[in-house]
């Protein structure tokens, strides 16, 4: 008997074997190839097999087994996102040569002392309406407002879910946010869940792999690519944050996660609770449309209100080569005097973004990629945040001596000297990701803001998301901009929810509270409609602009990045692609242009964007001609579907 056996690897099709053994369609087998031994899984025989070639045996069959919708939900994971189906394989059962190799006994989850929660009428309204469908695909939203404890009506959700011996995956956008998560599931539970993403140990990997795929592990949190785990009987999918752009995968295999988990959902027949307190474009567009069912939490935990708002003119209120005003000193000084922790917020790392030398004008330039160096005084150097490259500041000047660098616009490093001038004494912290770059300085770090320990804390976007600190009481942001860089077509969007999101961080156990926008452009329509919490105005506005334009979620792209170290080469190759392209009917195929970020790791890059109506699923089609294009090997090709922004 034959058997078509798929692998974990870079190709489309699987390849076909003698069986002598009693398998059917999911099991995992050992099979060689070329000269090694490799673990894959029975595939349907969907696909031609080869003529004149000697066929192997398989070795052995598994103990384990991937279930039929798994297997569906693979291929058409393929499929939407044009990514070779062996390595979609990879995500979901990657590395498990080794994973077999080895036993592992089963830990058991760390038991922790049960803190007792009871829903408000609110929490239990937003249950019931999650609770009126089971067993069933349905996707539901659950927006709240920041601190109204969405967290805990899933929580009581997942909890009945598990009763019926079933699992459940809980989604989050960063793998930093699971540490905190932990914390506040393990209060609940009474026990820490099982925890993936890509910096845990081989050996828990192991371990939380064959104990989903034998249902002993029933509760998963985790970051993007958990999503594809082999769970034996999942009964619900919880995408937290739904809203955060860090749910598209961006390198290698190529999704959105959110959009990939709805799917799973559908495929497993299961429900799925996309979590937010200001929704993503397309899930506004569904709740609109009513395709999603959705429900509001309007009130915080205890009544505590949001907090207040003042915007300051920097035009007006700026000192010299500082970027504190000083009405902003005065008022975080009565905060800190009240014993408050205070925030001040800046989206940029390090020191200073820009390099100019004040006698030749060099401007610090990534050798690889066209990007400004940023200065970090921590490692006192200039570092490419795309490539990573380090360089010293010891330049030689045109004028044969050393380049005397002039620093341009604060990152959180220049704020943190700022604010230690301005407030001494008080203890001062940075939240960032080159400052919390490992487990035990994320942990250090939680423990002495909830114990008081930081007064003032410096953070970029990833203190918007998701904490819980009780004493933060006032937030500055220190560069309210809403204008963009001119190539996300989601800046809008992304800053009502980055901001909402950021107010949510104050006074969530206080009726005092404040957040200050510092901004150039106090009068910007966009900040002024968010003072007054109009977020939902904002996006529907959006949604009109969107449709009005024709861009997502209107219609659907398909971004085709194409990249080689000859710049003519990657014009070329995109220009040629494009003639293919044109022969599909539906598409329109724009460009090629440079990408705004020219060249990244040494590699110029040029892109088409492909726009198709909404209707139709054209993915297979283009596909085909990519998968059939004959290019030189000096051009690497990358394919985005749905893209969210283009750099």
């Amino acid at each position: 008997m034959k058997a078509q056996v798929l692998l974990p690897k870079i190709f489309n099709f699987p390849f076909t074997y003698n069986s002598k053994l009693q398998t059917k369609v999911g099991d995992l087998v050992e099979v060689p190839f070329g000269s090694k031994k490799e673990i894959g899984v029975i595939w349907k025989n969907n696909y031609q097999e080869p003529s004149n070639l000697k066929i192997k045996n398989i070795i052995k069959k598994t103990e384990y087994s991937i279930d039929k919708s798994m297997i569906d939900y693979i291929e058409w994971f393929s499929s939407y996102n044009i990514v070779p189906i062996g390595l979609v394989l990879k995500m979901a059962i990657g590395g498990i040569n080794k994973f077999l190799k080895k036993e592992d006994n089963q830990i058991e989850p760390k038991k922790t002392k049960i803190s007792l929660y009871k829903l408000n009428n609110e929490q239990l309204e937003a249950l019931k309406f999650l609770e009126k469908i089971n067993n069933k695909f349905d996707v539901s939203v659950l927006q709240g407002t920041t601190g109204s404890g969405k967290t805990l009506v899933y929580f009581e959700r997942i909890k009945k879910i598990i009763q019926k011996n079933k699992q459940a995956l809980v989604l989050l956008p960063e793998i930093f946010l699971t540490n905190d998560f932990k914390l506040r599931f393990a209060d609940f539970f009474g026990y820490e869940p099982a925890v993936w993403h890509s910096k845990i140990t081989p050996k828990q990997k192991r371990i939380i792999w064959k104990g989903l795929i034998n249902n002993k592990i029933k509760i998963l949190v985790g970051a993007r690519s958990a999503l594809l785990l082999p769970f034996k009987n999942l009964g619900i999918i919880i995408v937290d944050e739904e809203h955060d752009a860090s749910y598209k995968q961006d390198e290698g295999v190529i999704y959105n996660a959110r959009d990939m988990a709805i799917s799973r959902a559908s495929f497993e027949k299961i429900p799925i609770h996309l979590v937010t307190s200001v929704p993503s474009i397309e899930t506004f567009k569904n709740i609109y449309n009513k395709k999603y069912r959705h429900i509001k939490i309007l009130k915080r935990f205890d009544n505590y209100p949001l907090p207040n708002t003042k915007i300051i003119n920097l035009k007006i209120d700026k000192a010299k080569n500082k970027y504190i005003a000083h009405q902003t000193t005065d008022l975080v000084k009565k905060y800190l005097n009240n014993g408050d922790q205070v925030l001040f917020f800046i989206n940029r790392r390090g020191f200073a973004p820009y390099l100019i030398c004040r006698k030749c004008a060099y401007k610090y330039v990534c050798s690889n990629c066209s990007l400004y160096l940023t200065f970090h005084k921590i490692k006192n150097k200039a570092i490419c945040h795309h490539c990573s490259l380090e360089k010293d500041l010891n330049i030689k000047c045109k004028k044969d001596e050393k380049c005397e660098f002039i620093m341009y616009g604060p990152g959180v490093e220049k704020i943190y000297e700022e604010a230690k001038e301005l407030f001494p004494g008080k203890k001062i912290s940075i939240f960032s990701s080159d400052y919390l770059n490992s487990k035990e300085k994320t942990k250090n770090m939680f423990k002495d803001i909830k114990e008081k320990k930081i007064d003032i804390l410096i953070g970029t976007q990833m203190i918007s998301k998701g904490f819980n600190f009780p004493k933060l009481n006032c937030i500055v942001v220190i560069d309210a901009d809403f204008s963009g860089r001119g190539y996300d077509l989601r800046t809008t969007e992304k800053n009502i929810q980055l901001y909402h999101q950021l107010s949510g961080r104050a006074g969530r156990f206080s009726s005092e509270s404040l957040v200050i926008y510092q901004t150039l452009d106090p009068q910007d329509l966009t900040l002024q409609e968010l003072i007054k919490n109009h977020s939902e105005k904002l996006l529907r506005n959006e949604l009109l602009l969107r449709e009005k334009n024709n861009l997502p979620p209107f219609i659907r792209l398909v971004a085709v990045i194409v990249s080689s170290k000859d710049r003519s080469l990657s014009l070329q190759g995109a220009r040629e692609i494009k003639m293919k392209l044109n022969k599909i009917n539906e598409l329109e195929v724009l460009g090629p242009v440079d990408s705004p970020l020219l060249k990244i790791k040494k590699n110029f890059r040029s892109r088409l964007l492909i726009r198709f109506n909404n209707r139709f699923i054209m993915q297979k089609k283009i596909a085909n001609v990519l998968n059939g294009l004959k290019i030189s090997s000096k051009i690497k090709l990358t394919v985005d579907v749905d893209p969210i922004n283009f750099a």
